[in-house]
């Protein structure tokens, strides 16, 4: 959470909202803080790999679980090209196709480091985790000692009305929705039973407080039509504050953040991805494990694949739509399993569940419309597809 979102989704959520972009961020983390509770209350009692797609199998059936594992997949791959440009913008602010090949580079080194197990990535991870914490602390301290800023240019909050708001909502959701990650990991979490259901809020609270407080302080430097049209929302804001001589400082914090939220984003897709496998819902080639590093060797390196080809052809700002599109519903269905559970499995009221359902709905039907019908057509293909398999799987059952 603490990564390349909190460097990119401040712009298309200004466009979207104006200044009234930090009621959609509080609307956000209102969705967010149900879906994680939804989420740490199942993982403590199916502490295994797959996330929502095991617990909406579990819960609901197996068409559900298809339907959030599919989301997830689809949805989070495009995240991780997102992030894969986002690390080169930061980096190498310089031709389109230099940075495409820098992209490149880093999902290939990133899955490298993946596929040799989790306990080099949780390392990493820290750093990088801390290195985007200074860079944040530095740019909100830049831009109070820089001395021009001003409410003035906090412009209308109307903008957008409450559409816009809610369309905001949904593209900051997009740099929230790393709080399950334990959870699609929970084979490999000591305890899991009494650490996720701690780890995820906690980590969550965190990500709210920090971007609470730097979308309070970009909006007063920039305002929300500079961020609008700011392809580095933070880079802009701390040049319109007069701390220019930061901005070196800014995009090392990005392309380390960005590193770090898609190295997070491929061990998790990984992971669903062999979770689907084994159930034969994707290729069965992805289940095969690594016997000594014991990582989903071939969905990483599928993945890395897939992802490289990805940012060939992507367009960043496009993206993020279409990746919230599929991770809100996946929560949403994280948050209708969750309401199945028994009173001996759970830990938050149902009410939190109806509501985080209900959000997630709501925040689909506000996203751009192009991501709308992107989501459509990526969930209709699957559930096809999905069909189609299973009724040619069914005369080979029988005549066994």
């Amino acid at each position: 959470m603490i990564g390349a979102g909190v460097f990119a989704a401040f712009g298309p959520a200004a466009r979207a909202a104006g200044t009234g972009l930090l009621i959609g961020l509080v609307i956000a983390s209102v969705i967010a803080y149900c879906n994680a509770v939804a989420s740490a209350q199942l993982a403590a009692v199916y502490p295994v790999s797959g996330g929502t797609y095991i617990y909406g199998r579990e819960r609901l059936g197996h068409w559900w679980g298809f339907t959030a594992g599919w989301g997830f997949v689809v949805g989070k791959t495009a995240s991780c090209a997102a992030m894969a440009l986002t690390f080169a913008s930061y980096a190498v602010p310089g031709p389109w196709w230099v940075q495409r090949v820098v992209a490149i580079a880093g999902v290939l080194g990133l899955a490298a480091l993946n596929y040799r197990g989790v306990t080099r990535t949780a390392r990493l991870t820290r750093v990088l985790v801390a290195t985007s914490l200074t860079a944040l602390a530095v740019v909100v301290v830049g831009i109070a000692v820089g001395g021009h800023i001003g409410t003035g240019d906090l412009g209308d909050w109307q903008a957008g009305g409450v559409y816009g708001v809610l369309q905001s909502a949904g593209l900051l959701f997009f740099a929230f929705a790393g709080y399950a990650r334990l959870a699609t990991m929970g084979e490999e979490v000591r305890d899991p039973a009494r650490t996720i259901p701690r780890a995820i809020p906690i980590a969550l609270f965190i990500a709210v407080a920090v971007y609470l407080v730097v979308g309070v302080a970009v909006l007063l430097a920039a305002g929300p039509h500079r961020l609008a049209a700011a392809p580095a929302p933070l880079t802009t804001a701390v040049e319109t504050a007069g701390a220019g001589a930061l901005a070196p400082v800014v995009r090392v914090g990005g392309a380390l953040a960005a590193l770090g939220a898609l190295l997070a984003l491929m061990a998790g897709i990984g992971r669903t991805g062999l979770a689907m496998a084994r159930h034969r819902d994707l290729p069965g080639l992805l289940a095969a494990v690594h016997p000594r590093y014991r990582v989903p060797r071939h969905a990483e390196i599928a993945l890395a694949v897939v992802v490289s080809a990805l940012v060939a052809i992507a367009d960043l700002r496009g993206v993020i739509g279409f990746s919230s599109f599929g991770v809100l519903v996946y929560y949403a269905i994280a948050n209708a399993a969750a309401f199945t559970q028994p009173a001996p499995d759970r830990r938050w009221p149902r009410w939190l569940n109806v509501l985080g359902t209900a959000g997630c709905l709501t925040l689909v039907a506000a996203l751009p419309l192009r991501s709308v019908l992107a989501g459509v057509v990526m969930f209709t293909v699957g559930l096809t597809g999905r069909w189609l398999v299973l009724r040619r799987r069914a005369p080979a059952t029988a005549s066994e």
